[in-house]
């Protein structure tokens, strides 16, 4: 048996994750490469969209995802009280999508987008397309856990958009 101390040989950088060394745990996440989604939702004010990489499966039976926006989020607090939304999977050629829905983008303005049948906006020709009943909602420290009960699902062939490191990429199948 090998003591973790003796286990140092990789250069890694060794932490305990709390407020002096939040940059070194956001360091730490953004080696994990995540899909880039937008939320979207109606509200009492017009549709309303956030570009989230939280976005993750849960159940197959019955069919749930989930999604996690941050509570400091202007929009947060639209999306706890949507009972709908739709979570809209962006290809590899959609970033200038995912910037409308970032803090002070465009969002659907000059935008061509439709209702589904809850009155969700929905985002045509995205990669993948997952619409929502709101099933239940968790307290997850800074953020909160939103999980949806998917009520009708689209996809098409394509390449994911891909968020690692701070930056926008691809996913490369290797041989």
């Amino acid at each position: 048996m090998t003591s973790l101390n003796s286990l140092n040989t990789h250069n890694e950088h060794r932490f305990v994750p709390d407020a002096t060394t939040s940059r070194s745990f956001r360091n730490a996440l953004g080696n994990f490469p995540t899909g880039v989604t937008v939320v979207t939702a109606h509200t009492p004010n017009g549709p309303t969209g956030m570009t989230v990489n939280s976005f993750s499966s849960v159940s197959l039976d019955p069919p749930l995802v989930l999604w996690s926006p941050a509570k400091t989020s202007t929009r947060h607090d639209l999306f706890v009280g949507a009972t709908n939304f739709a979570i809209h999977v962006l290809d590899a050629e959609q970033d200038a999508l995912c910037s409308r829905f970032t803090r002070g983008g465009k969002g659907f303005e000059e935008l061509d987008w439709e209702l589904n049948l809850e009155g969700v906006p929905i985002i045509p020709g995205t990669l993948s397309r997952f619409e929502c009943a709101q099933a239940s909602i968790h307290d997850a420290g800074d953020h909160s856990i939103i999980i949806g009960r998917v009520l009708r699902a689209a996809h098409r062939e394509g390449e994911p958009l891909c968020f690692a490191r701070g930056a926008f990429g691809r996913f490369t199948i290797s041989a």
